[in-house]
C-alpha cells in the first residue's frame, strides 16, 4: 500500500511538473535582417528570461529605423500557444516576421501607402505581429490563432502573412 502511495506521488509530481513547469520556447527569423532567435523565453518556473526578451525585442525591432521597444510578453505567450497548437511540433515551428515592432514614424510611412494601415496601430506598442509559418497554410496559421480568442486576428493571404495582436477579439481580410 505505502509503495502504491509513493509511486502515485512520485508520478503525479513527475507528470504535473512536466505539464506545468516547463520551458516555453519560440523560433523567430526576421524577413528583413535575416536575423533569428531561438530558445526559451519562459523558465522551468513561468518565469520571464531576461536576456531572452531582450534578443527577442532586438530582432523584433523597426528595421527601418532600428528603434527596439520591448514586446509585450502576453503576445509572446500567445505565439507560443499558437505554436503549440499546430499540428507540427512546436520547437520546429519558425515565425517568420514580417513586422514586429513600428515605430510612430514606419507606421505614418506605411499609412501613406496603404488605408488598411491603422493609425493607432498595435504594432507600436508592441502589441502586434506579423507572421507566417513555412511549411503550415496561412488558412491553419489564421484559424489556430482565431480559436485562442486572445486578441484580433487579420488574415492577408496575397501578401502571405496573418496579423496576430493583443486588442479586442476580432477578425479581417486584407490584401
Amino acid at each position: 500500500m505505502k509503495k502504491n502511495i509513493l509511486r502515485g506521488l512520485v508520478l503525479g509530481i513527475f507528470f504535473f511538473s512536466s505539464q506545468v513547469f516547463s520551458q516555453s520556447f519560440l523560433q523567430f527569423y526576421n524577413t528583413h535582417t535575416a536575423e533569428t532567435f531561438s530558445g526559451a523565453y519562459k523558465d522551468d518556473f513561468g518565469n520571464y528570461i531576461p536576456e531572452a526578451l531582450e534578443k527577442i525585442n532586438y530582432i523584433l525591432r523597426d528595421h527601418r529605423t532600428n528603434e527596439i521597444h520591448e514586446i509585450d510578453v502576453l503576445l509572446l505567450d500567445l505565439l507560443f500557444e499558437i505554436s503549440e497548437n499546430l499540428s507540427t511540433d512546436f520547437k520546429d515551428v519558425w515565425f517568420y516576421v514580417i513586422s514586429g515592432y513600428r515605430s510612430l514614424s514606419t507606421n505614418n510611412m506605411l499609412r501613406q501607402k496603404s488605408k488598411s494601415v491603422y493609425h493607432k496601430s498595435a504594432h507600436m506598442s508592441g502589441r502586434a505581429i506579423d507572421i507566417r509559418v513555412p511549411g503550415v497554410p496561412l488558412k491553419m496559421l489564421r484559424d489556430k490563432a482565431i480559436s485562442l480568442k486572445k486578441g484580433g486576428v487579420g488574415y492577408y493571404p496575397h501578401s502571405n502573412f496573418i496579423h496576430v495582436d493583443l486588442e479586442k477579439v476580432k477578425t479581417w481580410i486584407g490584401r
